[in-house]
């Protein structure tokens, strides 16, 4: 993936209220912008990419509600790299790099498919330390 993030031309930014219904709305919106961006639902990385983002975005809504009344999920493409990122004020910030290892729950998951597919994981917290985002780049 030689596409750095910030020279990505195709970005989208949704902000939803931290409940159920934003997985269901947030894999809705990745798949309109794919489809706008010219990326085919067909393509192999679409259905983890969605399953990730699912993962994530449920993570949010289970363990972040409490003290993040919001999550935001950032879209990002371009010609060879799919990225997004979905953050939340929770202060917890998860090391991705033992969540293979303990083989259970939505990260190892996450990490898996990322893995698989020759992509990356990065967790950045925010300035204040009071929330984080998790950020997904994947090889289209």
């Amino acid at each position: 993936m030689s596409t750095q993030l910030q020279a990505l031309p195709h970005r989208h930014v949704l902000t939803l209220p931290t409940e159920p219904s934003a997985v269901r709305v947030a894999r809705e919106t990745a798949e309109q912008a794919l489809v706008q961006w010219g990326i085919g639902l067909r393509h192999a990385a679409v259905d983890p990419a969605l399953l990730i983002l699912a993962e994530l975005v449920t993570n949010s809504v289970r363990h972040a509600a409490v003290l993040s009344p919001t999550v935001t999920v950032i879209y990002a493409a371009g010609p060879d790299c799919l990225a997004f990122a979905v953050h939340d004020r929770h202060p917890y910030q998860p090391t991705l790099s033992g969540v293979l290892a303990d083989g259970v729950g939505g990260l190892s998951t996450v990490m898996e498919l990322t893995l698989g597919l020759g992509g990356t994981a990065v967790v950045r917290a925010d300035a204040d330390g009071r929330g984080k985002s998790i950020w997904i780049t994947l090889p289209l």
